[in-house]
């Protein structure tokens, strides 16, 4: 956790720039909706995400990285940094459609940036509109650079018959618990220097948004996914979105990331839930490639802006599946 940062005041614009406070939530995520919603034109724009949620489920996992802004004693805007060790990623970052072109989403650019700088974050990136010029135009000027798409891809729930040795985060003992999230960085730095993703498991974990499912082979850690599970996660109803997956890399990895993804599907089943989502960088061709294979279809597409303009774990040999939303 980071400190709380120091206020920022837009005099200018009248905007003021500050912590998100938890009794703001209902406020955030309605703006979140409208604007999503406005963006892509929905008859009802407060409908986008249906039942999903991300501003109360990110603003709980760090309330010291979840930014608001301020018009007039009125909130018009928020944003949420996310830590995973060397790599940080930030969003939604949302203004109310009343205010856009008012300068806000400049203003709460510049805590993220600071986040970014405290954490000693060594690759950052984000997801957005491919065909919005003036998003990736906003994003460059902060050093961020557009380089490969990014599918958001989902297949429904199927029976899967294979044989694997898999476990969830939640049987785990409590005095186990540490030292298989040391086992799990292990894991991610071995396929990225610093990676980790301890908070997004420790997260769903506290917040009972889903699992984290754990693949073994003969007691080593080939794999884990992070998944989001049902209405009030990241995921919505009938859901499970694999928020992070990562098998290690070499010979092995396209039949592990076969295993690790049944292995989620097989967790979906067992709760009841139809369909799978997960999200791909479409440079690591050979996972992108293999969800195609297995079923799974693109619903929507953005692009992955990065800083710097390097490929970070965005390459190929990687079996990785995350989105950056």
């Amino acid at each position: 956790m980071i400190s709380q940062p120091s206020t920022i005041t837009r005099r200018d614009a009248g905007i003021h720039v500050r912590p998100l406070q938890e009794s703001e939530l209902p406020a955030a995520d309605h703006i979140m909706r409208l604007a999503f919603g406005t963006f892509l034109g929905l008859p009802e724009p407060t409908a986008f995400m249906g039942d999903a949620d991300f501003v109360y489920t990110r603003w709980k996992a760090n309330p010291d990285s979840a930014f608001a802004a301020e018009a007039n004693g009125e909130l018009v805007g928020s944003n949420f940094a996310s830590n995973w060790g060397s790599v940080g990623f930030f969003g939604p970052l949302t203004v109310h459609p009343e205010r856009w072109d008012h300068g806000i989403a400049k203003s709460l650019m510049e805590p993220v940036i600071e986040c970014f700088a405290k954490w000693g974050t060594k690759h950052a990136g984000l997801f957005t509109f491919a065909q919005s010029a003036k998003h990736v135009g906003l994003y460059q000027k902060y050093g961020f650079w557009p380089r490969f798409l990014t599918a958001i891809m989902s297949k429904p729930v199927e029976q899967v018959n294979d044989e694997l040795q898999w476990s969830r985060f939640s049987e785990v003992p409590e005095g186990e618990k540490e030292s298989t999230l040391l086992v799990c960085r292990q894991l991610t730095d071995a396929v990225y220097e610093g990676l980790d993703v301890t908070r997004e498991i420790q997260s769903v974990a506290s917040q009972g948004l889903g699992d984290t499912v754990l693949l073994w082979e003969n007691g080593k850690l080939l794999g884990l996914a992070v998944c989001h599970c049902g209405p009030g996660t990241e995921a919505g109803s009938n859901t499970c979105y694999v928020k992070f997956g990562v098998v290690h890399s070499g010979a092995n990895a396209d039949r592990d990331f076969k295993s690790l993804l049944n292995a989620c599907e097989k967790m979906a089943a067992e709760k009841g839930l139809q369909k799978m989502v997960a999200g791909v960088n479409t440079s690591r061709y050979e996972a992108y490639r293999h969800m195609l294979n297995s079923g799974f279809r693109t619903e929507l597409q953005g692009v992955a802006m990065e800083r710097p303009n390097e490929p970070g774990y965005n390459r190929g040999g990687i079996y990785l599946v995350d989105d950056w939303r």
